[in-house]
């Protein structure tokens, strides 16, 4: 019996993934636990539309990450903290308080996709990573100056 898996089966089939397999293990295990389907045309012609859409999301996602990207690239973001006497900073600068500062600019970035190479203790410039997709991402300088 044909099936389409719905979730990944060890040493059986990965999601979406269609397999012929004993009419017996389809019927009495995979089927009952939600774990895959029987390969009918209108469950092919659903799993055809699913993995369409996810690639439509998945193109949407990278172009937008792509766009910000762009905006990103070679900028310069500025955080004004405060600061000892010699240029130790009364706490750290966090990528919470990064993205507080690319949204003042008008760029909105969630604080996780910051990555930080070192905790920013002092005064100075670093550089940050920005991970906006899985495959794109982008190096801005981060400038950190005394209030």
């Amino acid at each position: 019996m044909k099936v389409i898996f719905l979730k990944d089966v060890p040493n059986t089939g990965k999601k979406g993934e269609i397999k012929e397999v004993s009419s017996g293990y389809a019927r009495n295990y995979l089927i009952p636990n939600g774990l895959a389907l029987e390969a009918t045309p209108g469950h092919l012609k659903e799993l055809k539309m699913r993995e369409e859409n996810r690639a439509k999301r998945t193109a949407r996602e990278t172009k937008e990450a792509q766009n910000t990207a762009a905006k990103l690239s070679g900028k310069i973001v500025t955080v004004k903290v405060k600061a000892g006497e010699e240029g130790r900073l009364f706490g750290s600068v966090t990528p919470a308080d990064i993205a507080a500062a690319l949204s003042s600019e008008g760029i909105k970035v969630d604080k996780k996709k910051i990555e930080l190479a070192e905790h920013i203790k002092s005064l100075g410039s670093y550089t940050a990573q920005v991970r906006l997709h899985p495959e794109v991402s982008v190096p801005i300088t981060i400038l950190v100056e005394k209030i």
